[in-house]
């Protein structure tokens, strides 16, 4: 961890605790910061906040008083799910207070190589995809993953040595709190439209984004999707050497996609058929990993490799099992139409589909023209008939309406024949069952897991 005075013996306010709060108070208190706590939630029902209080930390908790700012506070650390909109965050910016995320503190600390990952689709696989990679083959240091992808930036940051790279991925909440990041290698995945609600239009969620490279110089590389027409014309903002990946073109000083392989600068790479998740998004997200990977000098063969072991990430369109010529994939990440869209353009193999979940007052019809290769739908929850409407009017001749995720998986098995592909791709949210969508990809896990036991067991192989 480098040494860092910017902190000592300054009064900071860390706004929101959850992870990257709890982390950011305990890395300030260690930098000699005189920290105080503002969080929502009661301290009865706060366990975080109580073991801040036994470390010294001054924590308010249940409210956010307005009046807090009036103790001359030299900056805010905010979690980045609260928005710039937030009274307290206002009040701040307008008495010239520095409203910071954790990912900067992580960033000043960080002794090795920084690797940030942006995007509206695709960060966390190539954020896991780029991390493999790096420790393919490795004999010096080791390459983390932090950020967005749910391990605080600034908890691996302290553990980080000189020899190490810490791949992070960074949303736009966080984006927007950096003042002084400069990441070695950027990539920006594709930029599409999202968190609106957030950033309040499209152009100021774009240029969210685009902070990544804003301090870069030309020393560093930004790795950019270039069949994106916006980015193309963006690069030129950029101080950064660009490099370039494309699914569709040639480009002879990027990764692209050609006659069944990836390339690098010309160099082919890999074939596509060694990538063991499915999808033409995934092909992209192997071509910005494979161009980090390059550009750390990671040789082919360990490239190759660390692809043979990458079934994808939890819950992404993720690779469980296989059964007697059955392939079955979690995507429950998957909670909205776009995103099942996406799942089910990924195979090229008969589908038997499970969806369902949270009514949120939409129709499916959207997702009809997508069915086409699902020859059995498997429907639960609050959308099943929903669903099942859209079901039938793709034409689909199988639909079966069921309680739950558990009972649609040997449902499935039971309608499918051998080359089909058992997805679970929800297009909706989870909470009408499931606390959360990873409970819901978890117990589907458990459910087909539990399947290949029992039939195992019957035919006498297990």
């Amino acid at each position: 961890m480098k040494t860092n005075n910017r902190f000592e013996n300054k009064k900071v306010l860390v706004l929101g605790l959850a992870l990257s709060g709890m982390n950011a108070a305990k890395l300030l208190l260690e930098l000699g910061a005189m920290v105080t706590v503002n969080d929502a939630k009661e301290l009865n029902d706060n366990p975080d906040a109580k073991e801040l209080i036994s470390s010294g930390i001054k924590v308010i908790a249940g409210s956010h008083p307005i009046e807090l700012l009036d103790e001359s506070f030299s900056f805010m650390v905010k979690n980045p799910g609260i928005p710039y909109n937030n009274p307290m965050v206002k009040r701040a910016l307008e008495l010239g207070i520095p409203v910071l995320t954790e990912v900067e503190l992580a960033a000043e600390i960080l002794e090795g190589r920084l690797i940030g990952v942006t995007g509206t689709n695709g960060k966390t696989t190539t954020t896991t995809m780029i991390t493999d990679l790096l420790n393919a083959g490795r004999k010096i240091g080791k390459a983390y993953k932090a950020g967005n992808i749910g391990v605080p930036a600034s908890a691996v940051a302290r553990v980080a040595t000189a020899d190490d790279d810490v791949v992070m991925e960074l949303s736009s909440f966080q984006l927007m709190g950096i003042e002084a990041m400069r990441p070695a290698i950027a990539v920006i995945t594709n930029i599409t439209e999202a968190h609106l609600d957030y950033h309040g239009d499209r152009k100021e969620y774009v240029k969210a984004k685009w902070r990544i490279t804003e301090n870069q110089t030309a020393d560093d590389y930004l790795v950019l999707n270039w069949d994106q027409a916006e980015l193309r014309e963006m690069s030129q903002l950029s101080k950064a050497q660009i490099i370039p990946f494309s699914r569709t073109q040639v480009l002879e000083d990027g990764a692209y996609a050609s006659e069944g392989s990836l390339y690098f600068k010309g160099e082919k790479v890999m074939a596509i058929s060694d990538l063991r998740v499915p999808g033409e998004h995934n092909i992209e997200n192997a071509l910005a990993a494979i161009a980090v990977a390059k550009l750390s000098g990671v040789a082919n063969e360990a490239i190759v490799s660390a692809f043979h072991l990458f079934y994808g990430v939890e819950h992404r369109i993720q690779f469980v099992a296989e059964l007697n010529g059955r392939k079955f994939y979690n995507d429950s990440k998957a909670t909205n139409i776009l995103a099942t869209k996406t799942a089910l353009s990924s195979f090229r193999t008969p589908i038997i589909l499970l969806a369902g979940g949270l009514d949120r007052g939409n129709t499916f019809e959207e997702l009809v023209p997508f069915l086409g290769n699902v020859k059995t739908l498997i429907v639960f929850g609050e959308t099943a008939e929903k669903l099942k409407d859209a079901g039938e009017q793709a034409g689909i001749k199988e639909i079966v309406v069921t309680d739950h995720v558990a009972s649609a998986v040997p449902i499935g098995y039971q309608y499918s024949e051998e080359g089909d592909t058992i997805l679970l791709s929800p297009a909706c949210a989870s909470w009408d069952q499931y606390k959360n969508f990873e409970v819901r990809g978890k117990t589907f896990t458990d459910a087909v897991q539990s399947l290949v036991k029992a039939t195992s067991e019957e035919d006498g192989s297990y």
